[in-house]
């Protein structure tokens, strides 16, 4: 599976829908301080199933709901995708969390279990391996 494209929005800092095309040979990430390199990392984590606040630089579940600002109103939910390529099939594995709690992933957009979303995850390699994804330091 090659990660193609992720879809971020209303996560952390990213108030409005940002999609990020991924080269096939993608190997960091690069931007000035502040422009939201380790929140990109934190969504792909979390979507991927993290459930470690701490791994994802948040205290409570409802954190990585953006909380608004002067300019712009909070979010009523969180949502990141990964748009994967496996075998010439696109594979989009998706997760919200709306500000009241609930909670869901997706999977090609049907929803889908948490063990499930890890033993098809397991199946391409994706484990708890924590060099599979490095995030700052």
């Amino acid at each position: 599976m090659v990660l193609k494209e992720i879809f971020i929005k209303g996560f952390k800092s990213f108030a409005d829908p940002v999609r990020l095309e991924v080269s096939d040979r993608v190997t960091v990430v690069v931007g000035p301080n502040g422009s939201g390199k380790s929140n990109v990392v934190d969504a792909i984590r979390w979507v991927l199933g993290e459930q470690s606040m701490k791994e994802i630089r948040a205290q409570e579940r409802e954190d990585v709901v953006f909380w608004g600002n002067e300019k712009r109103p909070p979010a009523q939910y969180a949502y990141v995708e990964l748009v994967f390529e496996d075998n010439g099939n696109k594979l989009s594995i998706g997760r919200e969390l709306s500000r009241d709690g609930t909670s869901r992933y997706l999977l090609n957009g049907d929803e889908v279990r948490l063990k499930d979303l890890r033993e098809l995850l397991m199946a391409h390699g994706f484990g708890k391996n924590p060099y599979s994804i490095i995030g700052q330091g």
